[in-house]
């Protein structure tokens, strides 16, 4: 079973997000928050570490942004929850 194209943006994001603020010097329930998206990336993608993981949904979202399912816009608003940029749903 794959996982959903949004759910994987969703989680490269927050891994990024969580990074950044870890980078930044910000710890306690921030090292937390990363470790679960790390854990939830890698079982997402069959991978064992981070840098797999990325790699495979990275490869996996660049594979349905050019034309196996859907486009770029429909990852991405499934991403946000069904709201396209303009925060409208669509």
């Amino acid at each position: 079973m794959m996982t959903h194209p949004a759910v994987l943006a969703r989680l490269v994001e927050e891994y990024e997000v969580e990074s950044e603020l870890r980078a930044a010097g910000r710890h306690g329930p921030v090292r937390q928050q990363l470790e679960d998206v790390v854990y939830t990336l890698c079982v997402s993608t069959g991978t064992r570490d981070i840098d797999a993981a990325l790699a495979v949904a990275r490869e996996r979202l660049r594979t349905v942004r050019f034309g196996d399912v859907g486009g770029v816009d429909d990852v991405e608003a499934a991403a946000r929850g069904g709201r396209t940029l303009s925060g409208t749903a669509g």
